[in-house]
Formats: structure tokens, sequence, C-alpha cells
């Protein structure tokens, strides 16, 4: 792993992002992904995969493998099942935590979860969740599983850290990471109506993206839904909003390269 030295903001509109559409899919792609390749964008710090994803009732990704990759989920609006090889089942929902550790091998599908519910009006709507990729430490760690309800936490407000490697997080994480350099927190703010406002913690690496609502950065202006800003040797900034928003930190103290 190597760090870099030089300041920088980088703002990524969410227009702008590759997608991938299918009757069943809306992706849109904050990196290469799959056959929408650019050289000058395959990942930041160590997140490579920054998805979101919209599915169809009654729809899914079906069961393929995944290799050492560290892979967390979380869910906007609906519900996802997860099922996986070694016996791992779940259904992921919002405010619930979810983190996949490929390592050797690991075989998975995720559906709308209303495939398997009774199909009424209620449960007949698409699932809107975010998926990211990070690397791990090491190559070859035993494939796991963990998900976490985090909903109280994230009502009290600030920025919560949902997963993470980092030590100084230990005490504070809810689900624990292979990336000893990484953590995701996730803020909801302004749910209650009034302005809310939370620091960026400082770090080689950080990836901002908003999930949903608008959301005002100090230094960069007004980000919306599915904007996202990338910023190296930075942080600190205040992100204020006004109305209910929802964002998702990547902290990074290393990124792909020679160790």
């Amino acid at each position: 792993m190597s760090t870099l030295t030089t300041p920088h903001i980088d703002v990524h509109r969410g227009g702008d992002r590759m997608k991938t559409r299918v009757s069943w899919l809306d992706s849109k792609h904050s990196f290469s992904f799959g056959e929408h390749y650019d050289p000058d964008n395959t990942h930041h710090g160590l997140l490579l995969v920054n998805n979101e994803d919209i599915v169809s009732p009654g729809q899914g990704f079906e069961t393929h493998p995944h290799r050492d990759m560290e892979i967390v989920t979380w869910v906007l609006g609906g519900s996802l099942v997860h099922q996986d090889s070694l016996g791992h089942s779940g259904v992921i929902y919002p405010g619930l935590a979810q983190r996949m550790s490929a390592g050797t091998g690991i075989l998975h599908s995720e559906k709308n979860d209303s495939w398997r519910l009774d199909h009424s009006t209620e449960h007949d709507q698409p699932v809107h969740f975010v998926q990211m990729w990070v690397v791990p430490d090491e190559p070859s760690l035993e494939p796991g599983y963990q998900q976490l309800e985090i909903d109280d936490e994230l009502a009290r407000g600030g920025l919560v850290t949902v997963a993470s490697g980092l030590p100084r997080y230990r005490d504070r994480t809810a689900i624990a990471i292979g990336s000893s350099h990484s953590a995701l927190h996730v803020a909801r703010l302004a749910d209650s109506g009034e302005t809310e406002a939370i620091d960026l913690p400082d770090a080689p690496y950080l990836h901002l993206f908003v999930a949903r609502g608008e959301v005002e950065m100090e230094g960069v202006g007004p980000l919306y839904a599915g904007d996202a800003v990338r910023l190296t040797r930075s942080g600190g900034q205040l992100v204020t909003a006004h109305g209910p928003a929802e964002i998702l930190v990547w902290e990074m103290h290393a990124r792909l390269g020679s160790k």
C-alpha cells in the first residue's frame, strides 16, 4: 500500500456515472465495473466499487462468485435477501449493516425480498441499495458474513461507524471488515426537519457519497443524491443538511499500490 501527500478534492456528479440497465435492474457505477471500464476511474483509496442499485420486485442477482473482497451492502429502501454457499442467509433492510468477506471464495445470491412474500401491494416494491467493495489486507482469508441492526444509533444523529477494520473504531463499530486501513461511516441528517451538520474525519483518502437528499459541503457547495466527493490528504470539512439526507463516508488510510 502507498499514500499520496498532495491535498485534492474531486467532485463526481451522479448523472455522470456509468450505468447498467436491464428489465429488472437500474445500476449506477461510481467506478469502473463489469463491461464499463475507464482506466482513469478504477478506485479511490481502497474502494473499488460503489454501485447504487434498484432491483424490481421478484428479481435479483442469481448465485455468482466473489473472491478476495470485503463487500458491504447498505439498503436505502425495500429489503434484500442474501443467501450464500456457506449457509448464511438474511434479510437486509434500512438500518441494518451487512458485510460479506469473500476471501478464498464464496457463492451468493441477492434478491428483492418481495420474491418470497405474498406479493400483496405493500410488498410489491423495488429494493434500493448501495454496494461497496474494499480490498482486504491479505488475500485468501476465510470467507465470512455478518449483519447487525444499527437503526437506534443512526437515529441519535452524527456520523455512525457502520463497518471498520481500523483499530481506533474497534469499540464503536457495528461490523468488522478485514481491512485495517478502512472504515465506513453513515449519517442520517436533518430527519427531524431541523438543520444538522457533521465534520468529516481527517484521512489520507475519503469518499463521500450522497445516498439521498441534498447536502452542502464546505469548500464544495451543494451536493445531490448520487453525487460523490473524493478527497486526498483532507478532511474536517463541514457537511450540512437542511432537510432529510443520508451520506456514506469511507475513511481510508492507504490506497491500492505497491507495499
